[in-house]
């Protein structure tokens, strides 16, 4: 969330954002009005109640019943106006709240100018396209020949967009997870593990960013109220709301495996073919809790740990700067890690690295205590896929094919895959 400072004092900075966003700015203005009418209806009720606490003491030493009886009967009434004022003032709090909640970061200004995924601008490639002897097939033929993809299972038990990894392919998403939660948490990382519900309730999502924007692409049981996680970043911006930490505790690296759940609007076509894209999926996710002033070496730490991982695979990859018309709603600057799949014949995200600034701990409530007793401050928080499956698990199985139709298993993975070193027909 905003400082409601900055859009006050600095209205055409917010405004500049959402247009460079492709956003209408036209609420900034609304914000505007309605906290004038705030700020004018709490002056108005700090005079009356200025004025009660007054006469109170007046009335205190009147000798005479009948002027003190009429001195109650007037700050009767002003208390009525007091109590009416302090509705007035909630109702716009909730509406005031409610604009606010709904505007998106600030792109940092390093950010380049777009106006939509399309004018991302790639900064590296790392690595080559694997070439091949033969045509590579992708992962919907290969898992399905060697019986460790199943479609039909999958749409059987839940609809569309649904599969079932079996055998090998199981153990590989498995072997997967395993490696990358190792990698992060080994030394040199130093990221701690944690184990998170997959259910969370409505302020932990609101604290995270994704409510209200993302309302329509989430999954709850409105029984509870509860939300199922679309990424573990929501769990973890959680894990410390309405904390104050110790700078010494600073930076705080957070790794967790879950699966995420979204509602995906997909259309027929190459875009969902096979398990790119569904409405289930599993990710580990790094999340770091720093000061202000460390942000930026904790995004380029992050940035690099995530590329660590498809650098341990084998994978060919790339780096995508995100334009300001893509950029997510809580972040000042992302950039997406990219696989090459041959079989697909494109290139897969499996990252993205965001840094949100103090986006999230101002809508969670979290700051710091300066160990030199100075005045708690929001800290920044920082987010990045370490990486997404299924399209890592994609990535391996089709850089790995052989004429065959088997898998070789990276020297990475082995540890995690029992002694399997090939998948075969």
């Amino acid at each position: 969330m905003l400082d409601i400072n900055l859009i006050r004092e600095s209205p055409e900075i917010v405004r500049k954002s959402l247009r460079d966003r492709q956003m209408d700015p036209s609420p900034v203005d609304s914000i505007l009005e309605l906290d004038a009418k705030r700020r004018a209806a709490i002056a108005e009720v700090e005079t009356l109640k200025a004025e009660r606490n007054a006469v109170s003491k007046e009335i205190s030493q009147i000798k005479d019943n009948a002027a003190r009886q009429e001195k109650i009967a007037s700050m009767r009434a002003v208390g009525d106006k007091i109590a009416a004022l302090d509705q007035q003032v909630a109702g716009i709090e909730s509406e005031l709240t409610g604009f606010t909640a709904g505007l998106p970061n600030i792109p940092d200004a390093r950010t380049p100018y777009g106006k939509d995924d399309s004018e991302n601008v790639v900064t590296k490639v790392v690595g080559e396209q694997k070439k091949f002897d033969f045509a590579p097939k992708p992962h919907w033929d290969l898992g399905t020949a060697l019986g460790i993809i199943d479609f039909e299972r999958g749409t059987k038990l839940t609809g569309s967009r649904f599969y079932v990894l079996s055998g090998a392919g199981a153990r590989l998403q498995r072997a997967l997870i395993a490696f990358m939660l190792d990698l992060h948490t080994r030394s040199g990382q130093d990221y701690r593990e944690q184990y998170l519900p997959f259910m969370v309730k409505t302020a932990t999502v609101y604290a995270a960013g994704q409510l209200p924007k993302f309302a329509d692409n989430l999954y709850k049981d409105h029984e509870e109220d509860l939300y199922f996680v679309p990424t573990a970043e929501v769990p973890l911006t959680g894990l410390h709301m309405d904390e104050t930490l110790d700078e010494a505790s600073l930076p705080r690296q957070y790794v967790a495996y879950t699966p995420c759940f979204r509602r995906e609007k997909m259309s027929a076509g190459r875009d969902v073919r096979g398990i790119k894209r569904g409405h289930q999926f599993d990710k580990v996710e790094m999340y770091i809790y720093c000061k202000p002033e460390d942000s930026e070496a904790m995004f380029e730490k992050m940035l690099k740990d995530a590329e660590q991982t498809c650098t341990e695979l084998g994978l060919t990859y790339r780096l995508k700067q995100i334009c300001t018309g893509d950029v997510g709603f809580g972040a000042t600057m992302t950039y997406d890690i990219e696989v090459w799949a041959p079989g697909c014949d494109e290139w897969l995200e499996v990252s993205s690295v965001s840094n949100d600034g103090d986006f999230q701990s101002r809508r969670a409530n979290i700051k710091y205590r300066p160990a030199d007793g100075g005045k708690v401050r929001l800290l920044h928080t920082l987010n990045g896929s370490g990486l997404a499956l299924p399209r890592t698990l994609i990535a391996v199985m089709e850089n790995y094919q052989q004429a065959d139709g088997s898998i070789v298993i990276p020297e990475a993975l082995r540890p995690w895959m029992g002694g399997v070193e090939v998948i075969r027909p």
